[in-house]
């Protein structure tokens, strides 16, 4: 052939789409559209040689091949694929935003099953070269028989030279050469990561070699694995192998819970691996991560987009043909695929735990610390994931066991009918728990950071069903219904607390309990300690001004210290030493409840040293 000049078409028709694939979000995804194309030019070689159309020898070893040399400033991205020939590499790379791989799908769509395994559209993804290279050379020689060897060359402008080549090899080489700034490209190390980033599922063997040491393609093996886990049938893998490609991909030394492979050909087409892994019951330090593929290409991490928002505290890989490399997520939020594809995720998810509680129920309630979070989480984004779990939810009880809401419901309607008592810190709500033990009640677990709106979630969704902390109320059956309540005693206690403790509004109420040894506990209601809660949730201290404490003191008459108290309160002389007495007994009761303020604490530290001074001298008189 001979040489010949000309210019790039670029028509205003097929202007935007041109402009939709420029704007790259990273600089390093130009590696990415230059090896798929490399894949897509190997992959319709294959095709064609499948069909008797192109002649190949059978043992044939196809692969794409990355060689930097620095000292030149140079990248070549190399293939043994179909090639083009001169007619091909106009109208392919001249003609911006022609789609080959379209044109090429359409020809043979009807004549092979493996159609969708052309990822990209060459002479689009190509340009993306021009990010980081003043000049741009294609050397490519076609498979078909006489055809000749073609070199395409650009300086990054719409003009191009097209020449003779003296390649000699099937396949296209894609030559960079590097501008001043664009330097970082030929790190080794730095290429190896994006290829490790973009292509380590690629279906045909990547290489990555430095120019400078030739004798380094003996010995190398390739960067990706061409037969990854998810395009495999479900049937085929074992426990093991889902294991081994956890731990590979997504680094984590802990073994996952259990997994769901998706694989879907109708009405899209849809194949992955949704891993649930070892998490903390902590929402905001869950961190999970969805890796988006497009026919083994790698795309984004976590495009909520696609994958219900709630699923991206798992870990996994979803491959999706249906969807375009490069994309606006406006588009995404409008594509009828997308919908589809988002609600079938969430439908496997729900059947898979519904699968584990209905078969699996000891291993579902192990499981639960790690799952509930999420579970929760995707009730309140999700109303239509809520429908589909809201029976297999569970809380954990004080007596250790799991139930669901209507278990526990129908276990403690004889004491609290549609009243769901649960403990929000064990630690610090243990002697409330050590309370309801004694009278043989339960309350659920609920010490998350989600769980404050999952309650309110869940009584907005089950009518009459009513969330109240252990400290906030008192069952019936805590008390002595056998004695009539001491009216004289009451009035007394209250006069002596409220002018001991200064808190004339302060509710007070005088019970005889059956735990003896409590000589008092402080209940805050429910109402006032959520507003509290929310109000520290959002960083809103004013908000605890416009929501005082609703704070009850009750005292048990059945105990020695509190009956004490009320015969001190008749002794003018032993006035002091009762109040000082009833600021203790307060403190003690508040400690049960929450940490007393700094001012508070300093003040309870002294009054104790001075209490156990007295009983000194009263043991020594």
């Amino acid at each position: 052939m001979h040489q010949e000049n000309g210019s790039i078409s670029i028509h205003t028709e097929n202007i935007f789409p041109i402009i939709k694939k420029w704007l790259y979000s990273d600089k390093d995804i130009f590696v990415r559209e230059l090896i798929s194309n490399g894949v897509d030019a190997v992959n319709k070689l294959k095709r064609l040689s499948a069909l008797g159309e192109a002649d190949v020898a059978e043992d044939t070893k196809y692969w794409v091949r990355v060689t930097f040399d620095k000292d030149r400033k140079i990248l070549h991205f190399r293939d043994n694929g179909i090639g083009m020939t001169a007619e091909e590499v106009k109208k392919y790379i001249n003609q911006i935003a022609f789609s080959g791989a379209e044109e090429f799908l359409a020809k043979y769509q009807d004549k092979s099953d493996e159609g969708n395994q052309i990822i990209g559209h060459f002479g689009l993804g190509f340009y993306s070269a021009f990010m980081v290279a003043d000049r741009v050379q294609i050397d490519t020689l076609s498979y078909q028989k006489d055809a000749e060897a073609v070199r395409w060359v650009c300086a990054g402008g719409t003009e191009y030279e097209l020449s003779p080549s003296d390649l000699t090899e099937r396949g296209t080489t894609v030559t960079l050469y590097l501008s001043e700034e664009s330097g970082e490209f030929l790190d080794e190390f730095k290429l190896r990561e994006i290829i490790d980033k973009y292509c380590s599922f690629l279906p045909v063997e990547i290489f990555l070699q430095d120019e400078k040491q030739p004798d380094q393609a003996k010995e190398e093996k390739p960067l990706n694995d061409i037969h990854p886990l998810w395009m495999r049938d479900p049937k085929e893998c074992t426990s093991q192998d889902y294991k081994d490609f956890y731990y590979k991909v997504f680094m984590d030394y802990r073994e996952p819970l259990f997994w769901i492979h998706l694989n879907v050909d109708y009405p899209f087409h849809l194949k992955g691996i949704l891993y649930f892994p070892k998490i903390s019951t902590e929402f905001d330090r869950l961190e999970g991560k969805i890796k988006l593929f497009n026919n083994q290409v790698f795309v984004a991490d976590n495009i909520k987009e696609v994958i219900p928002e709630f699923l991206l505290l798992l870990k996994g890989v979803i491959d999706c043909t249906d969807l375009p490399l490069n994309v606006s997520r406006s588009f995404l939020q409008n594509d009828s695929n997308v919908i589809k594809i988002s609600r079938h995720i969430t439908k496997k998810v729900g059947d898979k735990l519904s699968e584990l509680f209905q078969g699996e129920r000891e291993k579902y309630n192990g499981y639960w610390e790690d799952l509930n979070p999420f579970v929760k989480y995707g009730c309140i984004r999700e109303d239509k994931f809520y429908d589909r779990v809201k029976d297999i939810l569970i809380y954990r009880t004080t007596k250790g066991d799991y139930v669901t809401l209507q278990e526990y419901l129908d276990r403690n309607k004889s004491q609290h009918e549609n009243k769901v008592f649960y403990v929000s810190d064990e630690k610090q709500q243990a002697q409330y728990i050590n309370l309801f033990k004694e009278q043989g009640l339960e309350a659920v677990i609920l010490s998350g950071t989600i769980d404050l709106h999952f309650i309110q979630f869940i009584e907005s969704k089950e009518t009459g069903v009513h969330f109240n902390r252990i400290d906030s109320d008192l069952s019936e059956s805590m008390k002595r219904t056998d004695q009539e309540d001491d009216r004289e005693m009451g009035s007394k206690l209250d006069a002596i607390f409220k002018s001991a403790l200064n808190k004339e509004q302060l509710k007070l109420q005088v019970e005889h309990l059956k735990a003896l040894e409590m000589p008092a506990m402080v209940l805050l209601s429910e109402q006032s300690r959520r507003m509290q809660d929310m109000s520290a949730l959002f960083g809103r201290g004013d908000m605890k001004n416009m929501f005082p404490d609703e704070e009850t003191l009750v005292l048990n008459a059945d105990n020695d210290l509190i009956k004490s108290i009320a015969r001190l309160g008749e002794q003018p002389d032993k006035k002091e030493e009762a109040e000082m007495i009833c600021r203790h007994v307060y403190d003690l009761a508040m400690l049960s409840h929450k940490q007393l303020e700094p001012a508070a604490m300093t003040e309870f530290i002294t009054r104790s040293n001075k209490i156990l001074s007295l009983l000194a001298q009263e043991r020594e008189g």
